[in-house]
């Protein structure tokens, strides 16, 4: 049993890892940490209720998550192509375009929760 408890461990410790070299290295992904913490704030001030902050709470992890999948694909096509390669841009500027698409609706229904706040 104290096998798997090691292993569960370092799953954790690499998925940590993960995060903290996305950060230090792709500055997308400091941009959205950014914005969430502006939300954040935001939402103390405006008084956010239990659900909003439910509702911000999983967007942020979409688009964090999103960020880091897209850089995963993106260090994935680098590896397997180096060169310049018109299908390896197709993966990657797609990857880029589902994160875009992931913060605009986010950033869509951020404004839907804190405008009626603001204009009260």
């Amino acid at each position: 049993m104290k096998l798997k408890s090691k292993k569960i461990i370092d799953s954790f410790k690499y998925a940590f890892q993960g995060i903290c070299t996305s950060f230090r290295n792709e500055r997308n992904i400091k941009i959205h940490i950014l914005i969430m913490l502006l939300v954040i704030l935001s939402g103390v001030f405006l008084r956010f209720s239990k659900e909003e902050w439910m509702i911000c709470i999983l967007l942020f992890a979409i688009v964090i998550a999103g960020e880091l999948f897209n850089t995963s694909i993106e260090t994935i096509v680098d590896i397997i192509m180096p060169e310049k390669n018109e299908k390896a841009k197709i993966a990657k500027d797609v990857a880029a375009g589902a994160v875009l698409v992931l913060a605009i609706s986010a950033a869509m229904i951020g404004f839907m929760i804190m405008i009626p706040k603001i204009i009260r």
